[in-house]
């Protein structure tokens, strides 16, 4: 099993790039700096954890 601070900076990390993402690809599309904050917080609100974490333990 991992180690829970490592699946923690997992999820950590995997929110981050969702959101850099999404933000980034928002304003892209054209959308004002309101706009791409909400797609950003949605891209984080809508991220498998579940996936994060299994990706994590088989790092183990």
């Amino acid at each position: 099993m991992a180690d829970p601070r490592d699946i923690a900076e997992a999820v950590r990390r995997a929110c981050v790039d969702a959101a850099l993402e999404a933000y980034e690809d928002a304003q892209i599309r054209g959308l004002c700096r309101e706009g791409a904050w909400e797609v950003a917080i949605e891209a984080v609100r809508t991220l498998d954890v579940a996936a994060v974490i299994a990706a994590a333990e088989k790092k183990d």
